[in-house]
């Protein structure tokens, strides 16, 4: 089956977006595994920081799960920042997954931030709760150059932001 990797900035709607997909596909009779980059900072990563390279480490990590999971032939959604474009392309060329770039202007996300994560990323940096390591502010991200599908959430709600990946996803199943 499929890996899916789902990319985008903090709050940009990943685990949303692929929470809401995995029940599409799960009332469409496919066995689905999420892969949820946040919830795994809690448990299997919560030995890693956010340097280069434990951000990679964290991706390779849930690429091992998800391939297993690919192997026991569920779809797999990885919703993760991911925010390296050649770690991307090299997951995509070893395993044949597709990137579904969640994108959202820095307004929104501003607006969305409930966990006040922009508020901290923006502080000055000499203050004691400033944030110095927030992809696509102060830390890098790549914003995929060749995703195999492009989601707006600034610019779509939920429900056809789903509608739109599910039927790309289903497009993807489907044998040739």
């Amino acid at each position: 089956m499929l890996i899916i990797m789902l990319t985008g900035l903090s709050v940009a709607g990943k685990s949303t977006l692929a929470l809401a997909l995995s029940q599409q596909l799960k009332a469409s009779g496919y066995p689905v595994a999420v892969k949820d980059g946040d919830q795994y900072r809690y448990t299997l990563n919560k030995d890693l920081g956010f340097s280069e390279a434990d951000r990679r480490e964290n991706i390779r990590r849930l690429l091992e799960l998800a391939k297993e999971n690919q192997k026991a032939g569920a779809v797999t959604l990885i919703a993760a920042i991911n925010p390296f474009e050649d770690q991307r392309l090299q997951i995509c060329a070893s395993t044949g997954a597709l990137v579904i770039y969640i994108k959202c202007a820095l307004d929104v996300l501003i607006k969305r931030d409930t966990k006040g994560l922009y508020k901290r990323a923006f502080l000055p940096a000499t203050h004691p709760e400033k944030l110095h390591n927030l992809s696509g502010v102060n830390d890098r991200y790549d914003v995929p150059l060749h995703a195999d599908l492009t989601i707006d959430t600034g610019l779509e709600i939920a429900e056809a932001a789903t509608h739109k990946c599910f039927q790309f996803v289903m497009v993807k199943l489907k044998p040739a």
